[in-house]
């Protein structure tokens, strides 16, 4: 016979109901936690092949960066104002929220003409209409504002050039499609490189690479 809703135990339905509930609360409660800029990651494999298991051998690039979200906002303006909003009185973009930008690769990359050696770097971006530049830098990366290290920042603040280890310039284009939260991605991607690409709002900025020979 098939059993229905009153035959089930008192106790197991109060139980499931408990469980219910906590589960909405607790969604609740996470959503509530969650950053305004949550974290995200971008990550490839360059200069390798796949092998008779079919393992890919190539190194890892990695970025790590908070993903603010325009949540209506107009960000980017025109003229002398251009990306000006979400500086906040930084010299230069943090090319994401937070944290700087970090940028990981295990080996030589080529940028423009310039080598990257392999490391570990805060990124950051000049922004005009026309181009932006790219900056990588051996400023370290602070986990919080209040920490005190006179080697590392949070986000750009303080930031000076004199740790810049390549400048290189990025075509931006603005495109039909908006996209909400920012995006890094590595796009056309060969064994041998491809294109590093920021793109916020209508604006997507692009830089090509290439692992150094």
């Amino acid at each position: 016979m098939k059993k229905t809703f009153r035959s089930i135990p008192r106790l197991a339905v109060v139980l499931g109901l408990t469980l219910a509930f906590g589960f909405v609360f607790a969604s609740a409660a996470e959503a509530q936690d969650r950053r305004a800029s949550p974290r995200g990651e971008a990550a490839t494999q360059v200069g390798g092949g796949y092998d008779a298991d079919g393992r890919y051998s190539g190194s890892w690039v990695v970025v790590t960066y908070g993903r603010p979200i325009l949540r209506g906002r107009d960000l980017f303006g025109s003229g002398a104002e251009y990306g000006q909003q979400f500086l906040r009185g930084a010299p230069l973009w943090r090319v994401g929220a937070d944290q700087s930008t970090r940028f990981t690769t295990e080996v030589d990359l080529m940028f423009g003409g310039e080598r990257l050696p392999a490391g570990e770097y805060s990124v950051f971006a000049e922004l005009s209409e026309d181009e932006w530049t790219l900056i990588f830098s051996n400023w370290g990366a602070k986990e919080s504002f209040r920490e005190d290290n006179p080697d590392a920042l949070w986000g750009a603040y303080e930031y000076t050039p004199d740790r810049d280890v390549l400048r290189t310039t990025m075509d931006v284009d603005t495109i039909m499609m908006s996209a909400d939260q920012l995006t890094i991605s590595f796009m056309d991607m060969t064994q041998e490189g491809g294109v590093f690409t920021i793109w916020w709002d209508d604006q997507v900025a692009t830089a090509p690479f290439q692992v150094a020979r």
